[in-house]
């Protein structure tokens, strides 16, 4: 729920719930951002809106007001078990929890109920949310699609539906799992319909048009001062001087928060084993790591026990992280927007940031693309020697775990060394997968194959 940049539309001056304005007010949020100022009213007035924003602009607190303002002043029943009144879709489980975050901290005093489900863990758990009455359910397509298939709930009684990131339901393949669900709500007209879109294609325009009720369509500009802010350059290293460029950046730049972006789990694992090895410790968000691990990790940075993180595009979005000073792209993303949405996690709430990338051998034709889409050249830095640090031995990830072992980043046994390059399958990719690992050869198999 990040104020990036404000406009003088307070949200006082909205036709807000008295509760829902105490909330704010306790949030200390006052002014509208762009979205919301835009937003809101449309929404407020029972108006569907289709709003293309990208990510850290305020459209959770958007969708969260307008979902509350619905449900507290609506004259249906009230709630019962097994029949939710609003439904939140999300494409990746760390911004389903992100949301739910939000919403909790929103609804705090509010009579609201809330739900999660998402896949990976606690499933029994979740399957008992539904035992008592739920009035906002957020969650990822394929788990709530279970549910629903168990008949655990129903979408009868649904009078507000939100699609959150809809062009990233497109690129995960979650589409068919979201039209199945939204064509049984009730009809548009029925509801109060949120779509929001870092890019608004024709497909996604379909979606609006097929599920939603004359959807008022909002764009806020992608170039947003928070980019004006960062400080952007790009490096083009070999593949084998990656991991000694990365390291001889961080030593020279003493970064206070950065996260280290890269477009495969095998490549997150294998700069987390040689940041572990030199003496960096670091949280990592990748398939190969268990749920439970993933989201205490990311709570430990998000708090500030560790410095680095190192991630795939699952962090790009929805997640609020203050404070973060550096990102580096240690391979450059295929789609200029992803590469907006990365170098977005900095210089957030008016703050300046740095975005430093690799051009690689294996990547380095992605730059075109990025460059015509952000609409400039990034300025090019040159490698000298003192920059490419000659990496310790990695530390090698047993089992997808992360070892135990302290703050130094010498918790685990120290690995046979390797090549300090590439960006795919780090040295020998059947290392990572130790067969000493806790759980069953069949657990093991299918943590690979788990989406980012």
């Amino acid at each position: 729920m990040g104020q990036q940049h404000l406009t003088e539309q307070r949200f006082r001056s909205l036709e807000l719930d008295p509760r829902l304005l105490q909330a704010l007010e306790r949030l200390e949020f006052n002014f509208c951002t762009p979205i919301q100022a835009k937003s809101l009213p449309l929404l407020l007035a029972g108006k569907d809106v289709s709003g293309q924003a990208q990510t850290g602009t305020g459209k959770t607190l958007a969708f969260l007001l307008a979902c509350a303002q619905r449900l507290l002043t609506s004259e249906q029943p009230a709630t019962e078990a097994g029949k939710p009144r609003t439904l939140i879709l999300a494409p990746t489980r760390e911004l389903a929890i992100q949301i739910h975050k939000d919403a909790e901290k929103l609804f705090q005093d509010l009579p609201l109920r809330l739900a999660i489900c998402y896949g990976g863990k606690a499933y029994e758990q979740q399957k008992k949310q539904f035992d008592e009455p739920v009035d906002v359910l957020i969650g990822t397509p394929g788990r709530l699609i279970d549910f629903f298939k168990q008949r655990l709930y129903n979408f009868k009684s649904i009078e507000v539906m939100v699609l959150d990131e809809a062009d990233r339901m497109f690129d995960m393949g979650f589409i068919s799992d979201v039209r199945y669900m939204l064509r049984r709500l009730p009809h548009p007209e029925k509801r109060l319909n949120m779509l929001f879109s870092a890019t608004m294609a024709q497909k996604v325009m379909e979606l609006a048009y097929e599920h939603m009720n004359n959807a008022e369509l909002i764009k806020i500009d992608a170039d947003t001062p928070a980019v004006e802010r960062i400080e952007q350059s790009v490096y083009h290293p070999a593949n084998h001087e990656k991991i000694p460029l990365l390291l001889g950046l961080i030593k020279k730049l003493q970064p206070q928060r950065s996260i280290i972006f890269a477009n495969t789990k095998y490549a997150t694992i294998k700069i987390w084993e040689y940041l572990q090895g030199n003496g960096l410790s670091a949280a990592i968000i990748s398939g190969d790591i268990h749920q439970n691990k993933r989201e205490k990790l990311l709570k430990k940075f998000h708090d500030g026990e560790y410095s680095i993180l190192v991630a795939t595009d699952v962090a790009s979005r929805g997640l609020h992280i203050p404070d973060v000073t550096h990102v580096f792209n240690y391979d450059l993303p295929e789609l200029g927007e992803d590469y907006v949405h990365r170098i977005g996690r900095t210089a957030r709430a008016g703050k300046s940031g740095a975005a430093i990338s690799f051009a690689c051998e294996n990547h380095a034709m992605n730059l075109i693309d990025i460059e015509s889409y952000i609409n400039r050249s990034i300025p090019t830095a040159s490698i000298s020697n003192d920059l490419l640090v000659e990496p310790a031995p990695p530390v090698k990830m047993k089992g997808g775990r992360i070892k135990s072992g302290g703050r130094s980043g010498r918790g685990g046994r120290p690995g046979r060394g390797g090549k300090a390059g590439g960006s795919g399958k780090p040295g020998n990719g059947r290392r990572h997968r130790s067969r000493r690992g806790k759980g069953s050869p069949q657990q093991q198999k299918q943590g690979t194959k788990k989406a980012v």
